[in-house]
């Protein structure tokens, strides 16, 4: 086993580097979180092997170990891809502040990524959804995700005074605290207007809170919750599904519509146009899925 000394000197650069993506780069709690989950594990991993963890002693093959006992363990290739990518990006702000002269991970390679379009639903399925016994809050929160195609953590995130229903616009913050407005349909508006008269209930009956979604508790509504939702309603029209479902049906059945792409760029909170490219793909796939259903 290796010593204190060793694990509590791996602790100290791990917060050095979480404090520079937290404050440069403006990565979320969550985010913040994952990486030093992988780092943890990474060096947890080196000090069972009874590896070295003097960090300019870490050597390549020490990665290749470890990409094998994820792979070993069942880790499917986007995990995997996101553990090295946690790593190497440590080991970049390591050389680059001088704490190591040569970085050992440069030459890693993450395991190749399958091309996997995500899925969509129709827009006959989605209204199904919103049909299927969902009561005030439910449906306004299924409604916004897939009105605005935010995300779930902009949802929870969501403040009242970012709300304008006159204006028919939102404001979120999405990654790296990055603002956007986003415009909302008259039928969301009028969902949302409903819901407003339940959260009137809640915030007289506990503290006012300054978020928008509140659960019967008054407190701000968790990831999970939504996620449960999501799941609940897509098992409903036999569909298995997330939040970030309705965010990729959204961009798509935009694209299908004649939406320019860096408008729905824009919407989705995008920093790379490529990222958004992704969607002009499944469209296509869409479009050509419906031809041959036709002409059966």
């Amino acid at each position: 086993m290796k010593t204190m000394d060793e694990k509590e000197n791996i602790s100290q650069f791990v917060s050095s580097y979480l404090s520079y993506l937290e404050i440069e780069r403006g990565l979320s709690k969550n985010t913040l979180i994952a990486y030093q989950n992988d780092l943890f594990s990474f060096f947890d991993f080196l000090s069972l092997q009874n590896i070295n963890l003097e960090l300019a002693e870490i050597k390549r093959k020490d990665f290749s170990l470890y990409t094998k006992f994820l792979a070993k363990k069942e880790y499917s290739p986007s995990s995997i891809t996101r553990k090295i990518a946690s790593i190497k990006g440590f080991f970049r702000f390591l050389c680059a502040n001088r704490d190591i002269k040569i970085n050992p991970s440069s030459s890693v390679v993450s395991p190749k990524m399958p091309k996997k379009l995500p899925k969509v639903l129709t827009t006959k399925e989605v209204d199904e959804m919103l049909k299927i016994g969902l009561n005030d809050f439910e449906l306004a929160v299924v409604e916004l995700l897939y009105s605005a195609g935010i995300r779930v953590s902009e949802l929870v995130d969501l403040e009242l005074k970012n709300v304008d229903l006159n204006q028919k616009i939102i404001k979120v913050f999405g990654k790296g605290s990055k603002e956007r407005i986003v415009p909302i349909n008259l039928r969301c508006v009028k969902i949302l207007k409903k819901y407003l008269r339940y959260r009137e209930l809640i915030s007289v009956k506990f503290d006012s809170k300054p978020y928008f979604f509140l659960s019967s508790q008054g407190k701000k509504i968790t990831r999970q919750s939504v996620y449960k939702l999501i799941r609940r309603q897509g098992e409903l029209i036999h569909k298995k599904i997330s939040p970030h479902t309705l965010r990729h049906s959204f961009a798509t059945h935009l694209l299908e519509n004649g939406a320019d792409l860096r408008v729905v760029q824009e919407l989705l909170g995008h920093s790379s146009i490529v990222t958004t490219q992704l969607y002009t793909h499944i469209s296509k796939k869409t479009l050509r899925d419906v031809y041959f259903n036709i002409n059966k």
